[in-house]
């Protein structure tokens, strides 16, 4: 702090002068000492500058409501909201969200460094604290066809930029433990600095090995019995809850059932589309269906702020206390997490303000490149009559591996009721791959359901159970450069057009949540299971660090053994 800055502050502090703002009859968390304290907050220059009883040139009368710090998102891609950075940061913001740990591996793998300078420039002056992990795996691995290239020399120039907190999730654990030079030198930059993890369900060897090489944090936890194991290796266990992945219940009951306090956990939401944030909040959810498990409202609180803070070296956040900027829930029932205003540096965030589109560059928003493609391309042959079968499964983006035998002798796939045809087109250098496989769980009818987000290469992915309505999928977002679209009936329901990277929406989120609402809604209609999110789901069944069977534009890939399947 400045030191002109610091003499302003004290003299509020000390009582010598009246604070800009005072809330009065306050009831606050303290999350040092995990205690309720009644008082007043002084605010000068958007820094807490007294916690007692004080008077103020402005006061507010709280009428005895909680005062909680403002939330954490300890790990999110804002790309897989669908909407312009800016526009999530104001919504979740409303929602209490004051502080985003943002990775934008999602843009990079696109659109390379552009990508990332876009995410930083669009969230430069946001009403909120945006930080940046850089990417590390940009391709995620060796075998994935993503549209760029991202090394350790890419990555010097940006080391100096004050919201680079450190390196982003390093999904690629086997160049970890396998010494990979490539890699090291990514992880050696980033060693005075938070290097996030990405290591779901990793032996116990290769987790210490993983961990050793300097990786603190992990999102990818779906039980308590793995966090479990991360926690003894030290990591810091960010407990996931979005739109696809919903890991909260199993962890925390776990928490619950231990009788511990949350320390060495956080909260995240990873990928979760606007749609689910309007529902049904953001971060703040988190800790409400925490708190309605169990946990303690103040431990719940904690995971979502103090956590966070002192996980990424954020000294002047997270807590009410004097010192810290003054980022503050006003709560009218800390069981529920009722919000009933958000401050943001001590400005009360306006919830009905108008939300500005920010332009985006043009050459990130013709970003589909797609070789010669024909609904021939779609064709799976086996000559046994036997097919390897990604099973999908409810709340969670993991898969398990089946291989099954569909009729004897050689033939052609045919979806039915129980299997459905799934492909992944390259997007990006216009190689013409494209790799085709089996799907069960998911369930469509009558139709097909495509997508330009598949997580991290970000290739069109699509699933249907004819290839006819599958090709027109294809070729509707080729048509639109990007973003999802259902087929039903061999005619285009409805498109949710993604023209930035193929990845967002410039047309302002409420038009965003009208037309995703009525495309989930009619998915559901055509068989997708409940406890499915449609799009959001599809999108991981790409991604070839998640166990146990992926599907790529070279073909189907199994996780476990790094190996694609020939039929």
């Amino acid at each position: 702090m400045k030191l002109q800055k610091y003499q302003k502050c004290s003299e509020v502090t000390r009582g010598l002068e009246k604070a800009e703002l005072v809330l009065k009859n306050a009831r606050i968390v303290n999350v040092f000492t995990r205690e309720i304290l009644k008082g007043d907050i002084a605010i000068e220059e958007g820094l807490i500058s007294g916690i007692g009883s004080y008077e103020g040139k402005r006061e507010i009368d709280l009428e005895g409501r909680y005062v909680c710090p403002g939330l954490i998102d300890s790990h999110l891609h804002l790309e897989s909201t669908l909407v312009t950075p800016a526009e999530l940061v104001t919504v979740a913001a409303r929602h209490g969200t004051t502080t985003f740990i943002v990775d934008p591996h999602e843009s990079a793998n696109v659109s390379g460094l552009k990508g990332i300078d876009y995410i930083l420039n669009q969230t430069e002056d946001v009403e909120a604290n945006v930080f940046v992990m850089m990417p590390s795996c940009v391709p995620a691995t060796a075998i994935d066809d993503n549209g760029c290239t991202i090394t350790a020399s890419d990555m010097v120039p940006y080391l100096s930029n004050r919201r680079i907190l450190g390196l982003g999730e390093v999904m690629d654990y086997i160049s970890v433990v396998n010494a990979d030079e490539a890699m090291h030198s990514k992880l050696d930059l980033f060693r005075e600095r938070v290097r996030d993890g990405h290591a779901p369900f990793l032996a116990e060897a290769d987790l210490q090995a993983y961990v050793m090489a300097g990786i603190t944090t992990d999102h990818e936890c779906s039980d308590f019995d793995y966090a479990m194991q991360e926690r003894r290796c030290g990591m810091t266990v960010h407990i996931r809850e979005g739109s696809a992945a919903r890991n909260l219940k199993a962890i925390v009951s776990g928490i619950v059932r231990h009788q511990m306090n949350g320390e060495g956990f956080c909260f995240c939401t990873d990928d979760k589309h606007i749609e689910d944030i309007e529902k049904e909040g953001h971060i703040d959810h988190n800790v409400r269906k925490a708190i309605k498990l169990g946990m303690d409202p103040i431990d719940a609180i904690c995971m979502a702020t103090i956590n966070s803070a002192k996980c990424y070296g954020l000294r002047r956040l997270g807590a009410v206390a004097t010192g810290y900027q003054a980022d503050l829930l006003v709560l009218d029932d800390i069981e529920n997490m009722t919000i009933h205003d958000v401050y943001y540096n001590g400005q009360r965030i306006d919830q009905d303000s108008e939300i500005t589109i920010r332009e985006c560059p043009v050459e990130l928003k013709n970003t589909v490149h797609v070789g010669n493609f024909t609904v021939d391309d779609l064709t799976l042959e086996s000559p046994d009559g036997s097919f390897y079968v990604i099973e999908m499964q409810e709340g969670e983006i993991t898969t398990v591996r089946k291989r099954v035998q569909l009729f004897d002798g050689p033939g052609v796939f045919r979806a039915d009721e129980d299997y459905q045809k799934i492909a992944v087109i390259e997007r990006h250098k216009a190689t013409g791959k494209t790799g085709v496989g089996i799907v069960s769980g998911f369930g469509i009818r009558g139709g097909a359901i495509a997508s330009s987000v598949s997580h991290d290469s970000h290739n069109i992915i699509v699933i249907g159970d004819n290839d006819q309505d599958m090709a027109l999928a294809v070729q509707e977002l080729i048509r639109t450069q990007g973003g999802y679209t259902l087929i039903a009936d061999h005619k285009v329901f409805d498109t949710l057009e993604l023209p930035v990277m193929g990845l967002m929406s410039d047309a302002g989120f409420r038009y965003s949540h009208i037309k995703l609402k009525r495309m989930i809604e009619k998915a559901h209609e055509m068989g997708v299971p409940d406890g499915i999110a449609p799009f959001i789901t599809l999108s991981f069944m790409a991604l070839p660090v998640i166990p146990e069977i992926r599907i790529t534009p070279r073909g189907i890939y199994d996780v476990c053994t790094g190996e694609f399947y020939k039929y």
